[in-house]
């Protein structure tokens, strides 16, 4: 358990370290923006991938890939009814942000539910991992969650500066955030642990949120700004660091 509280805290933890880099480098541009977002979305892929959804086939038994189809999209359609139903900013870093609902809700509320919404199963995809009981395959989904986190945590800050939030004001929200992603870890794990019956599905499930949460919101902005090119080769070193990692620690 203190080993699932430390990850916690160093998952949630890595977006506010991000978000210091973002004070520091106040003006990133879209070009290392996208590069850094899309490795950490190539990372994001391969957590999800081995991490998740190979696992959740091999617990499902006679079953598992019933299980394991069901799971994921049984957790991206789960993060798409909160994506309609709650307002938010629906791009995190973009400078053409589209909204839902938000007349009446301030800038600073649309920020802080989208970062919510994004964090919030990245948190429970780690505590899933811990469940398993498999701890170096948590780690790895951990640390790949929050290596995910710290690029996350710089791109935030400056459209939160723009849009007139005092610093002070900028770097609590942002570690609202990481509080987030360490409550969505504790849920994920005591879940499991609780019904380890539910394993497959709830390892399938998280996979299904990361993956829904790199082709909605994650691809979609690093191609918008024209360096998809170095985007794409991003995405796939960040796939290959994660992959290679699972290799010399499984």
């Amino acid at each position: 358990m203190q080993l699932v509280l430390l990850t916690a805290l160093g998952v949630g933890g890595a977006t506010v370290i991000g978000a210091i880099i973002g004070f520091i480098f106040k003006k990133i541009s879209h070009s290392f923006s996208d590069i850094v977002l899309s490795f950490a979305a190539g990372v994001m892929l391969a957590a999800a991938v081995l991490g998740l959804v190979i696992p959740s086939l091999d617990y499902g038994g006679k079953y598992g890939i019933i299980i394991t189809v069901a799971g994921i999209f049984a957790g991206a359609v789960c993060l798409n009814v909160i994506d309609k139903l709650v307002p938010h900013l629906h791009k995190l870093a973009g400078t053409d942000i589209e909204s839902h609902n938000n007349q009446n809700l301030s800038k600073v509320l649309l920020f802080v539910t989208a970062i919510a919404i994004h964090n919030l199963p990245e948190g429970i995809a780690a505590g899933v991992g811990f469940g398993s009981g498999d701890t170096s395959q948590a780690l790895i989904i951990a640390g790949g969650i929050a290596l995910q986190n710290i690029p996350e945590g710089m791109v935030i800050i400056g459209p939160m500066l723009a849009a007139g939030v005092k610093p002070r004001r900028t770097l609590i929200i942002a570690m609202l955030t990481g509080v987030v992603e360490i409550v969505g870890t504790l849920i994920g794990y005591f879940a499991v642990s609780i019904a380890s019956a539910i394993l497959p599905f709830a390892l399938a499930f998280a996979g299904g949120t990361m993956l829904y949460v790199i082709s909605d919101e994650m691809i979609p902005e690093t191609h918008a700004h024209g360096h998809e090119r170095g985007a794409t080769y991003a995405l796939l070193v960040g796939f290959c660091v994660m992959l290679i990692t699972d290799v010399l620690l499984g």
